[in-house]
Protein backbone atom coordinates (compact mmCIF):
# COMPACT_ATOMS: atom_id res chain seq x y z
CA UNK A 1 0.00 0.00 0.00
CA UNK A 2 1.01 3.72 -0.85
CA UNK A 3 2.47 5.76 1.91
CA UNK A 4 -0.85 8.15 2.61
CA UNK A 5 1.42 11.27 3.10
CA UNK A 6 3.45 10.56 -0.33
CA UNK A 7 0.46 10.17 -2.64
CA UNK A 8 -1.11 13.47 -0.94
CA UNK A 9 2.04 15.01 -1.22
CA UNK A 10 2.26 13.93 -5.00
CA UNK A 11 -1.28 15.97 -5.31
CA UNK A 12 -0.36 19.11 -4.42
CA UNK A 13 2.76 19.03 -6.00
CA UNK A 14 0.92 18.20 -8.85
CA UNK A 15 -1.41 20.92 -8.44
CA UNK A 16 1.36 23.25 -8.18
CA UNK A 17 3.21 22.57 -11.36
CA UNK A 18 -0.14 22.80 -13.01
CA UNK A 19 -0.74 26.00 -12.31
CA UNK A 20 2.91 27.21 -12.65
CA UNK A 21 1.65 26.18 -16.32
CA UNK A 22 -1.40 27.52 -16.58
CA UNK A 23 0.18 31.01 -15.58
CA UNK A 24 2.61 30.93 -18.36
CA UNK A 25 0.15 29.75 -21.05
CA UNK A 26 -2.06 32.75 -19.96
CA UNK A 27 0.27 35.49 -20.68
CA UNK A 28 2.59 36.67 -23.33
CA UNK A 29 6.30 36.48 -23.76
CA UNK A 30 6.52 40.35 -21.92
CA UNK A 31 4.26 39.33 -19.12
CA UNK A 32 7.05 36.51 -17.88
CA UNK A 33 9.62 39.40 -17.24
CA UNK A 34 7.65 41.74 -16.14
CA UNK A 35 8.02 43.67 -12.40
CA UNK A 36 4.70 44.21 -11.25
CA UNK A 37 6.53 46.76 -7.98
CA UNK A 38 9.87 47.28 -10.09
CA UNK A 39 13.33 46.12 -9.56
CA UNK A 40 12.81 44.62 -6.05
CA UNK A 41 9.61 42.52 -7.21
CA UNK A 42 10.19 38.97 -8.72
CA UNK A 43 8.62 38.48 -12.17
CA UNK A 44 6.92 35.11 -12.81
CA UNK A 45 10.24 33.94 -14.85
CA UNK A 46 11.66 34.11 -11.47
CA UNK A 47 8.93 32.84 -9.52
CA UNK A 48 8.56 29.74 -12.04
CA UNK A 49 11.94 29.12 -12.05
CA UNK A 50 13.01 29.23 -8.36
CA UNK A 51 9.60 27.43 -7.10
CA UNK A 52 10.53 24.45 -10.06
CA UNK A 53 14.24 23.80 -8.52
CA UNK A 54 13.53 24.79 -5.00
CA UNK A 55 10.82 21.76 -5.34
CA UNK A 56 12.95 19.42 -6.77
CA UNK A 57 15.69 19.69 -4.14
CA UNK A 58 13.25 19.88 -1.48
CA UNK A 59 11.92 16.51 -2.68
CA UNK A 60 15.15 15.00 -3.09
CA UNK A 61 15.78 15.57 0.61
CA UNK A 62 12.78 14.68 2.00
CA UNK A 63 13.30 11.17 0.24
CA UNK A 64 16.92 10.88 0.66
CA UNK A 65 17.55 11.11 -2.84
CA UNK A 66 20.97 12.51 -3.85
CA UNK A 67 20.98 16.00 -4.39
CA UNK A 68 20.63 17.68 -7.44
CA UNK A 69 22.47 20.54 -9.01
CA UNK A 70 21.55 23.69 -8.28
CA UNK A 71 22.40 27.67 -8.45
CA UNK A 72 19.90 29.35 -6.48
CA UNK A 73 21.29 32.86 -7.80
CA UNK A 74 20.49 31.97 -11.13
CA UNK A 75 17.07 31.25 -10.38
CA UNK A 76 16.59 34.61 -9.14
CA UNK A 77 18.18 36.08 -12.05
CA UNK A 78 16.07 34.05 -14.81
CA UNK A 79 14.68 35.44 -17.87
CA UNK A 80 12.24 34.04 -20.24
CA UNK A 81 13.18 34.82 -23.69
CA UNK A 82 9.39 32.82 -24.37
CA UNK A 83 6.71 30.50 -23.12
CA UNK A 84 8.11 27.96 -24.29
CA UNK A 85 11.31 27.50 -22.82
CA UNK A 86 9.44 28.51 -19.62
CA UNK A 87 7.18 25.91 -19.90
CA UNK A 88 10.11 23.09 -21.08
CA UNK A 89 11.57 23.98 -17.57
CA UNK A 90 8.15 23.19 -15.62
CA UNK A 91 7.39 20.35 -17.32
CA UNK A 92 10.99 18.31 -17.02
CA UNK A 93 11.11 19.10 -13.23
CA UNK A 94 7.47 18.63 -12.47
CA UNK A 95 8.09 15.14 -14.62
CA UNK A 96 10.97 14.54 -12.31
CA UNK A 97 9.88 15.97 -9.24
CA UNK A 98 6.56 13.42 -10.01
CA UNK A 99 8.82 10.58 -10.74
CA UNK A 100 10.57 10.78 -7.50
CA UNK A 101 7.32 10.84 -5.23
CA UNK A 102 6.10 7.68 -7.09
CA UNK A 103 9.35 5.63 -6.83
CA UNK A 104 9.62 6.10 -3.40
CA UNK A 105 10.28 3.44 -1.13
CA UNK A 106 9.09 3.43 2.64
CA UNK A 107 10.64 6.39 4.56
CA UNK A 108 11.26 7.09 8.25
CA UNK A 109 9.93 11.09 8.23
CA UNK A 110 11.67 11.61 11.35
CA UNK A 111 15.50 10.88 9.47
CA UNK A 112 17.35 13.80 9.38
CA UNK A 113 18.83 14.86 6.16
CA UNK A 114 21.63 17.34 5.46
CA UNK A 115 22.23 19.52 2.66
CA UNK A 116 24.55 22.25 2.24
CA UNK A 117 23.66 26.18 1.60
CA UNK A 118 25.34 28.30 -0.92
CA UNK A 119 26.98 30.26 1.50
CA UNK A 120 28.29 26.94 3.07
CA UNK A 121 26.63 26.35 6.15
CA UNK A 122 25.30 22.42 6.19
CA UNK A 123 21.14 22.70 7.26
CA UNK A 124 19.39 19.81 9.03
CA UNK A 125 15.88 19.32 8.99
CA UNK A 126 13.38 15.87 8.92
CA UNK A 127 11.82 14.33 6.38
CA UNK A 128 9.02 15.05 7.15
CA UNK A 129 9.57 19.14 7.21
CA UNK A 130 11.64 19.06 3.86
CA UNK A 131 8.32 17.19 2.45
CA UNK A 132 6.14 20.01 3.96
CA UNK A 133 8.39 22.58 2.68
CA UNK A 134 8.56 21.59 -0.72
CA UNK A 135 4.84 21.62 -1.18
CA UNK A 136 4.18 24.85 0.66
CA UNK A 137 6.77 26.58 -1.00
CA UNK A 138 5.28 25.21 -4.79
CA UNK A 139 2.11 26.64 -3.71
CA UNK A 140 3.34 29.62 -2.00
CA UNK A 141 5.52 30.82 -5.35
CA UNK A 142 2.80 29.43 -7.58
CA UNK A 143 0.22 31.92 -6.03
CA UNK A 144 2.47 34.71 -6.45
CA UNK A 145 2.83 33.67 -10.28
CA UNK A 146 -0.40 33.61 -10.36
CA UNK A 147 -1.18 37.07 -8.39
CA UNK A 148 1.65 38.91 -11.13
CA UNK A 149 -0.27 37.32 -14.24
CA UNK A 150 -3.43 38.96 -12.47
CA UNK A 151 -1.59 41.76 -11.62
CA UNK A 152 -0.32 41.96 -15.53
CA UNK A 153 -3.93 41.21 -17.46
CA UNK A 154 -5.14 44.07 -15.18
CA UNK A 155 -2.54 46.59 -15.40
CA UNK A 156 -4.25 49.02 -17.73
CA UNK A 157 -7.65 48.69 -15.96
Amino acid sequence: MADPIISAARRFVAGGFSTLRSVVEAVPAEALNWRPGGEETNTISVLVTHAAYSTRMLLAMALGLPMPPRDRPAEFAAHAEDGESLLRLVDGLSTECLAALDEAGPIDWGTLRQRKRDDGEVVEIQAAEALLHAVEHLRGHADEASLTRHLWLTRSQ
